[in-house]
């Protein structure tokens, strides 16, 4: 979900500044029940796409647990539709009685905590027979199951158009009954426990968008047959295969394609096929893969959320901006999408704050936006927090910040930012790094004390 859709050249938009005040300072408005939980004083009805954009801000945010996914129980006057509750730390209970009382439409509960599983969303859905038949869109990825008893469950959601259930321990009983879904069109099964994938077979008359990486190894050694599959399929995945990838070749990606003029997305990362000028992606056969620039960055935009796609897809992009002559936002941006999802992840920081210094060394910073440099160097710092001991980390993180652009015009926590090149500083000798982290201090330190005067 896109809270505010904006140039980075631009100020944020008025709707983004309030809907953070009032995400950020939500007991202003509210008085606290008796549970625990929140409750908008006024009964003011919101613009239901607000309603929306407030959810997916205080889940962004780290905002979202059970006191204040409270506001969102008077369904009448917050009325969601498009729902986006990703890494959010809710119980059942607060699921059940803030959320399944709406009519939604999507449901994106990816990654949420280990207390809400899947059977709990499934449990909790089933308690409004409007849902059953309106949500359209569930994202389920990176969730626990609690038992093997929620395969049997799915079918009940009529409506459901897409599904994913990428790293999840789905087995192939759930894949049954997934497939007798009657309008399911859109389907992930990454990284799941599925062996049997025939039961897909059923779906060729309607399935048009198929994910499947990093399947298990007996998967690929069925071979599957996907010239089997139905032709109205626009999008298919199969990138990072055990074994089956390496066997994709150019020739046979042409011929499936060919059989299937409606393609529009071929995924092709991490499987050695790609090269052919059929598959560059400039056209309207979008591919991803690690042929070219425009590849590359198709699967940073598609991948953002797979950790070991964004890094293999970073590791191509340092190669490809090694020589930039021109400042490229577009791409800068992808590169903030990846580090913003995988924080934790020291891969994707790593590869992830190489290409940040290749594409903002020297002059390129000049003519970058602001509010974009600003997140970049927010998100550097974030990992130099994250990672202390990693010294090539440190290192990439201190050559992208030495820029007089940085140091000087953008906003950022100078206080905070000297500490953590202080505390480098005290722990390496190496003396031309050395020799940047004091001039990055000294630069650093003028326009602290000048901010305290």
């Amino acid at each position: 979900m896109i809270l505010c859709c904006q140039d980075d050249a631009s100020p944020p938009a008025l709707t983004d500044l309030c809907l953070t005040h009032v995400s950020q300072n939500l007991e202003w408005f509210c008085v606290k029940q008796a549970d625990g939980s929140l409750c908008l004083r006024e009964a003011v009805p919101f613009p239901q796409e607000l309603a929306d954009q407030l959810l997916a801000k205080m889940a962004t945010e780290g905002l979202l647990n059970d006191s204040t996914v409270g506001v969102f129980r008077k369904w009448r006057y917050l009325r969601l539709r498009r729902a986006c509750i990703r890494t959010a730390r809710i119980s059942a209970e607060a699921f059940q009685k803030a959320l399944c009382p709406h009519k939604l439409v999507e449901l994106d509960a990816a990654r949420v905590n280990a207390d809400l599983t899947i059977s709990d969303i499934l449990n909790g859905l089933a308690t409004n027979k409007a849902c059953q038949d309106s949500l359209q869109r569930l994202v389920l990825s990176g969730l626990t199951v609690s038992s093997l008893e929620e395969a049997g469950r799915f079918r009940s959601l009529r409506g459901l158009r897409s599904l994913s259930l990428a790293n999840v321990e789905f087995y192939d009983a759930g894949l049954l009954d997934v497939c007798c879904l009657p309008r399911l069109e859109s389907l992930d099964l990454s990284n799941t426990s599925v062996t049997n994938l025939r039961p897909l077979l059923g779906l060729r008359e309607r399935l048009r968008s198929l994910t499947l990486h990093q399947l298990k190894e007996t998967v690929s050694s069925q071979h599957l047959d996907i010239q089997l599959m139905t032709k109205q399929l626009a999008r298919l995945t199969w990138a990072g295969q055990p074994a089956a990838s390496r066997r994709v070749t150019d020739a046979a990606v042409k011929a499936f394609v060919e059989q299937r003029p409606g393609m529009t997305f071929v995924g092709l990362l991490a499987t050695g096929a790609g090269f052919s000028d059929f598959l560059t992606g400039e056209g309207s056969l979008k591919v991803t893969g690690e042929a070219n620039e425009v590849q590359v960055c198709e699967a940073l935009r598609r991948y953002s959320e797979r950790e070991g796609f964004v890094r293999e897809a970073l590791f191509h992009l340092f190669s490809l901006t090694h020589v930039m002559e021109k400042p490229r936002p577009d791409i800068l941006k992808l590169v903030v999408l990846g580090m913003r999802n995988h924080p934790s992840t020291l891969n994707v920081q790593l590869a992830a704050s190489a290409c940040v210094f290749n594409l903002t060394k020297q002059d390129l910073a000049t003519d970058m936006p602001v509010p974009l440099l600003a997140v970049v160097t927010h998100l550097l710092l974030e990992a130099m927090r994250t990672f202390p001991n990693h010294q090539q980390l440190q290192k990439n993180c201190l050559l992208s910040l030495c820029s007089d652009r940085i140091l000087q015009e953008v906003p950022f926590n100078r206080f905070e930012a000297a500490k953590l090149v202080m505390q480098w500083l005290c722990n390496h000798d190496d003396q031309n790094m050395q020799r940047m982290a004091v001039a990055i201090i000294s630069i650093l330190a003028a326009k602290v004390c000048v901010c305290v005067r």
